[in-house]
């Protein structure tokens, strides 16, 4: 339980705070409630005896005090007393349950928006062994079980504990019998729990991975939609649901239906503990009438309160089993993430990336100087669990508006060397340099320099406008900008053809357009972010020869303003480049011109 614990406060750092007052609040309206309680009996006896309050020296001292004429005028006054106390205890109560679903739902939000920062900044070989469905779970399902199965059963199993605890005492203050029925309820409830335990994990499992394939079948189903249709298998992805669905349902009906035992056992137990306490006070302790009242008033007060809170303490330590896996889950990717980008910094500090100046020196939004040439110099990147490098000690350089195509088979390493220039991979040895300045003094100031170009456009289901002006709140999108954008991917005559113009939406994924005018598109969004470098990742060869030869013409009207890193298959592409590099299994093998590099080679 203790590690359990431990990854719960790992997943709530920053949100820490405010569990001390919490607490504060927890323990004081308890004993205030034992107070009320343990006030019922006295007040019992009084009410039938009023004299007696003479023999207790705290209610004599106030007797007195209060100036009465007669022993019956303070039973009203000390009644009052006692619905003030509970008063006062409903009131922080209610405080206490608000401050919890206040506590809990506002630390969902922050762990889903930092679970998406994390992911978003987590260095890109976390994705090699990740897929979508697994981050949208974790993002939107898993915080919802952590929030609903977990923190708020924890937070409400520490105030049941408190108030559990406190009429424990008082019941044992009344009667030792009291205790010993107690004890005899509660314990057994929460040793049957407690062996049920991986029962209640493995019903949790079940249902997490089962929601997360459930998302995978979505994905792939509605993804592919057109495939789907045409070759028919929407029976295929309809049944591969519907078992996810039953094993859902299964887990979740086991786990829902055991957690509704400890208030059944409770209840049944207590009351026949309570009959059996009557009969066997009466036939052999023969305990006087108005004693054994009190007494009962107590315990019956004390059990409205015991019960629901002891078996929703039960109810709580189950559910929290039953969820430990998404604790488990979240708990590991973010350690996971934030022991990938401390291996990356000290990577950094340590000068294994290159020559290692200062992050301040370039802001996060500044954009390092390009004036002269970038270099690679004898660049080695190998994945994660290999042992042959995907590239090896390449060397290139070029210069400012040039442009230089990658060539070479599939495997060859091209993607992987485009991947270290964007910097999404962090290479093992060797540096990249621009102007003579290592571009890991600050990865997000050489970033802002490229400009992304793939072979399938990423198109949100918006308008061209904000597709153009990708990740730019509306208030910050500058339409001057905007035009030169368009202007310059050759996208006027397709914006004056649609009735709405830039504020057309495009679809899901760009689905309302062509090929050619979502390439077109993803170079007016790398334009209109004025980046210097562009990287064109096959940027055409998914495209017709006609559409091919429409975006090719808007790209060479690039060369000589911006400087240019296409990969290409087609050779065709890279005609006008001014240099050529020919990679085979992560080597450059031959660089030149198009000429000495395709032609004399072919």
């Amino acid at each position: 339980m203790l590690k359990y614990l431990s990854k719960v406060w790992y997943i709530l750092k920053g949100s820490r705070k405010s569990l001390p007052l919490l607490l504060l609040v927890f323990i004081f309206s308890s004993v205030l409630e034992a107070i009320g309680i343990g006030l019922i009996g006295p007040f019992l006896n009084l009410a039938s005896n009023p004299d007696s309050l003479h023999q207790i020296p705290l209610l004599q001292w106030t007797y007195l005090q209060l100036n009465l004429q007669s022993s019956n005028q303070f039973i009203p006054i000390l009644g009052l007393g006692i619905g003030i106390v509970f008063c006062i205890k409903s009131f922080l109560y209610f405080f206490a349950q608000k401050f919890i679903f206040s506590f809990s739902f506002n630390q969902r939000g922050k762990l889903e928006s930092r679970l998406l920062k994390a992911y978003l900044t987590v260095p890109y070989t976390f994705y090699l062994r990740k897929n979508t469905a697994s981050i949208i779970n974790n993002i939107i399902v898993e915080t919802q079980w952590f929030t609903l199965g977990c923190l708020l059963p924890l937070l409400n199993s520490i105030a049941n504990l408190t108030v559990v605890f406190v009429l424990v005492l008082l019941l044992a203050q009344t009667d030792l019998l009291l205790l010993v029925i107690i004890l005899a309820v509660l314990l057994p409830t929460f040793l049957l729990f407690y062996k049920l335990r991986n029962q209640f994990k493995k019903w949790g499992r079940e249902a997490s991975q089962a929601n997360q394939e459930t998302i995978r079948i979505i994905n792939h189903g509605l993804g592919g939609l057109k495939e789907t249709r045409v070759i028919g298998c929407e029976p295929y992805f309809q049944q591969q649901m519907e078992q996810q669905v039953q094993i859902m349902a299964n887990a979740a009906t086991s786990a829902n239906s055991f957690q509704k035992l400890p208030r059944i056992v409770i209840e049944t137990c207590l009351i026949l503990f309570l009959v059996i306490f009557v009969s066997v006070s009466q036939l052999f302790f023969e305990q006087n009438i108005q004693e054994l009242t009190s007494i009962l008033a107590v315990f019956a007060v004390a059990s409205m309160r015991l019960i629901p809170a002891a078996s929703q303490l039960v109810q709580a330590m189950g559910e929290m089993q039953n969820k430990s896996y998404c604790v488990d889950r979240l708990y590991l990717d973010l350690k996971e993430i934030e022991k990938q980008k401390a291996s990356q910094s000290l990577e950094s500090v340590l000068g294994l990336t290159g020559d290692n100046l200062s992050s301040s020196e370039y802001g996060e939004n500044q954009t390092m100087s390009f004036a002269e040439k970038v270099e690679l110099n004898e660049v080695t990147y190998r994945y994660p669990d290999t042992s042959e490098p995907a590239i090896d000690k390449v060397s290139l350089s070029f210069k400012k508006g040039q442009s230089i195509a990658l060539i070479g088979k599939s495997g060859a390493g091209k993607t992987t060397l485009v991947d270290v220039i964007l910097g999404l991979l962090q290479p093992e040895s060797g540096n990249i340099y621009v102007d003579g300045i290592s571009v890991y003094s600050n990865i997000r100031s050489w970033q802002n320099l490229i400009g992304y170009i793939p072979q399938s456009i990423f198109l949100i289901d918006d308008t061209i406008e904000r597709n153009i002006a990708f990740g730019v709140s509306d208030r910050l999108i500058d339409r001057a900008r905007i035009d030169l954008a368009i202007k310059a991917a050759q996208l006027e005559e397709l914006i004056e053809q649609l009735p709405d113009g830039i504020k057309t939406v495009v679809g899901e994924r760009g689905v309302r357009l062509s090929g050619g005018q979502r390439q077109r598109i993803g170079i007016a969004r790398a334009l209109y972010h004025e980046r210097e470098i562009l990287v064109l990742d096959e940027a055409t060869s998914a495209l017709d020869n006609e559409t091919e030869k429409l975006v090719s013409e808007a790209i060479r009207s690039l060369a000589g303003t911006k400087t240019l890193i296409i990969i290409a298959h087609r050779l065709s592409t890279v005609e006008h480049c001014d240099r050529v590099y020919l990679l085979e299994k992560g080597h450059v093998i031959k660089s030149g011109s198009y000429r000495e590099v395709v032609l004399e080679t072919c």
